[in-house]
């Protein structure tokens, strides 16, 4: 046990090890040159969880490890809970059935076929491949985090999907403005869709929120429906995280089950953080729906509250990417080779495709 008398001195150390840490990641994604790139607390977090894992590991003491493992688990998951505080139904329900249905269809096919293509293709671990595919097909680095625990998977895999997440996350930043400015606004016909139906297919197939911001907002003269349509999807493909790690949860209690017989005495499989996720979300929903009859003062002051909850949370997300990063060796990526990296690329391919023909012909706005 992480607080056993014999463990708690060296699992407080590798808590208050790795919050400082991931300070330091917080101070550097807050300069303006990285804050301007779109690089988050979570990214500079793990790479600096890398380096320290590959370098500088083993001069600090081993007691510590409990600690960053207490990070990457628990807090983690304290950490999704409260990130159901950015949502609410609301928001999901200003853009209307499209947005939701483009959200759903997106989601589930990128995980299924991102994992397809990781396994059946480049020979890749269930694992890995199924973390890869979460975080292109729900939330980025969040979703593979979430994923994670469910899988219970080896830190290092979550780091190869968090890995996929930043780089083609990233050229979606660069992608996206490109096709609108030079493909899908001047042209008519097939490849042409209203700002409203380009803001749902950038918010149904860019990786991250905050990419999904930085794509949308370098679109110049953009109407504003585009970013609004783009981030509200985007918070909804947040929210189904949760039903499908539910979904996730039951597959492979099933596929245990079915693999070791009735007397394997397999347990049914449920992410309760991911339950406890949506029931912030509906919290969040009715706090909003309050805050919208109350006078400005309590208004202001709910939402104050709010916004201070999710700093906290961001940096509870933060320590535990730094934790994830602590703990990947690059001895352990040995075989994969560039298996991730042509997975990602694929999936990112499907991404851009896929989400324009599912925006095309089976969304109508």
């Amino acid at each position: 046990m992480s607080f056993s008398k014999e463990k708690r001195a060296g699992t407080f150390s590798g808590i208050i090890f790795v919050a400082l840490v991931s300070a330091a990641a917080t101070y550097i994604a807050a300069l303006p040159p990285i804050h301007n790139l779109g690089v988050s607390s979570l990214v500079i977090g793990i790479a600096i969880g890398i380096f320290y894992a590959n370098t500088l590991h083993n001069h600090f003491p081993p007691s510590w490890e409990s600690g960053i493992i207490f990070t990457g688990k628990k807090i983690l998951r304290f950490a999704i809970v409260f990130y159901g505080f950015r949502i609410t139904f609301q928001q999901i329900m200003a853009v209307g059935p499209e947005g939701f249905f483009a959200s759903l269809i997106m989601l589930s096919i990128t995980f299924v076929l991102g994992t397809w293509i990781g396994v059946k293709i480049f020979k890749m671990d269930t694992d890995t491949s199924m973390l890869t595919a979460s975080g292109a097909a729900v939330c980025g680095a969040a979703a593979v985090l979430a994923t994670e625990p469910v899988l219970k998977a080896e830190s290092y895999k979550a780091a190869v999907g968090v890995s996929m997440v930043v780089v083609f996350g990233t050229l979606a930043m660069f992608v996206y403005p490109v096709l609108y400015a030079a493909i899908i606004q001047p042209a008519t016909g097939f490849l042409h869709l209203t700002p409203a139906q380009f803001g749902i297919y950038a918010g149904s197939s860019i990786h991250e929120v905050a990419q999904v911001v930085g794509a949308t907002a370098s679109i110049p003269h953009a109407p504003a429906i585009l970013s609004d349509n783009a981030v509200i999807v985007k918070l909804t493909r947040v929210i189904l995280i949760a039903p499908m790690l539910i979904i996730l949860g039951l597959y492979l209690s099933f596929k245990a089950k079915k693999t070791g017989g009735k007397a394997s005495g397999v347990k049914l499989v449920i992410p309760w953080f991911a339950v406890y996720f949506i029931v912030m979300a509906g919290v969040h929903s009715i706090i909003q729906i309050y805050t919208s009859h109350s006078s400005v003062h309590i208004s202001d002051m709910i939402n104050s509250t709010i916004g201070h909850i999710n700093i906290i949370d961001t940096f509870l997300l933060t320590m535990a990417m730094t934790a994830l990063g602590m703990g990947t060796r690059f001895a352990k990526f040995k075989g994969l080779g560039l298996a991730p990296l042509y997975t990602g690329a694929l999936t990112f391919i499907w991404l851009i495709v896929g989400g324009f023909l599912v925006t095309k012909f089976v969304i109508a706005v």
